[in-house]
């Protein structure tokens, strides 16, 4: 079973180019930690929003990249805290899996 990630944070306005030159490598390096199928938004209608979407296998790799991806001790990830409105704290996760539903 594996489990759909959302990652959502606002960039800062004069940060956005810098930032989405870093997010080259940090998109490179999210294979690294088994996700897959790795698309990255930015929002239309919210100025500066951000959101990455992945799957990875289970609930220990979600965990597990959660915490890097909020540390200020990784060296690709924690590469982030600087362009982020209110750091890293402010960089949100949520994983999903997959419901069945019928379609009628």
């Amino acid at each position: 079973m594996s489990l759909q990630i959302f990652i959502e944070y606002k960039v800062k306005e004069a940060r956005v180019e810098k930032y989405e030159e870093v997010m080259k490598e940090v998109l490179q390096k999210l294979p690294e930690y088994s996700a897959e199928k790795i698309e990255w938004f930015v929002a239309t209608d919210q100025p500066f929003l951000y959101v990455e979407m992945f799957r990875v296998p289970n609930i220990a790799h979600y965990q597990a990249l959660k915490k890097m991806r909020q540390s200020k001790d990784h060296p690709v990830f924690s590469k982030l805290d600087e362009f982020i409105e209110g750091g890293l704290e402010k960089l949100n996760c949520w994983a999903f899996q997959t419901q069945p539903f019928q379609n009628d």
